[in-house]
């Protein structure tokens, strides 16, 4: 029962592989600003970036340096070849290759989150002084792999779980 109660509590965060199974790539030519028109996003959803490391990697930037291609400054970098972004504010959030020419090769995305009622509730993340670009999104520990190889959210994930766990309880 008391898994039950803890179900209540569990938001419906999403994870999107970045890409979909194309990944964080320059090969192929994606079109990351078809993919991320195509999905809704929302507070406490979670991008997870797949990519050779060796070739690539993950910069949260401002606005301008987006528009600009420029990896100079940026609010957030992953390196790790499997990296899972937590989306914790509204509004637009930019990354971009650090990798020489990726970013003009269009390996590029502005994720855009929507204010809607249905994205779990949290306070929000205060913004840097300097610019009021938004702030760096923050990586998520877990990317939840079994769920995105399974289309699953990660709330169901964790709904399987718990009910796993209360009748094995229960048992």
């Amino acid at each position: 029962m008391a898994a039950v109660a803890m179900l209540a509590g569990v938001s419906s965060a999403a994870v999107y592989e970045v890409g979909d199974k194309t990944g964080w790539t320059i090969m192929g030519s994606p079109n990351y600003t078809l993919w991320a028109s195509s999905k809704m996003f929302h507070v406490g959803d979670t991008v997870v970036f797949t990519y050779n490391k060796q070739f690539h990697n993950v910069l949260a930037v401002s606005k301008a340096d987006y528009k600009n291609c420029d990896a100079t400054k940026p609010m957030a970098t992953w390196s790790t070849g499997n990296d899972s972004v937590v989306l914790n504010t509204t509004g637009h959030h930019y990354f971009l290759c650090g990798f020489t020419g990726h970013c003009a090769l269009g390996q590029k995305v502005d994720i855009r989150v929507a204010s809607s009622s249905a994205a779990p509730s949290e306070a929000p993340t205060p913004e840097s002084s300097g610019g009021g670009a938004p702030a760096a999104p923050s990586p998520h520990p877990n990317a939840a792999s079994k769920a995105l190889v399974a289309g699953r959210s990660v709330a169901a994930t964790v709904a399987a779980s718990l009910l796993s766990l209360a009748a094995a309880v229960l048992a």
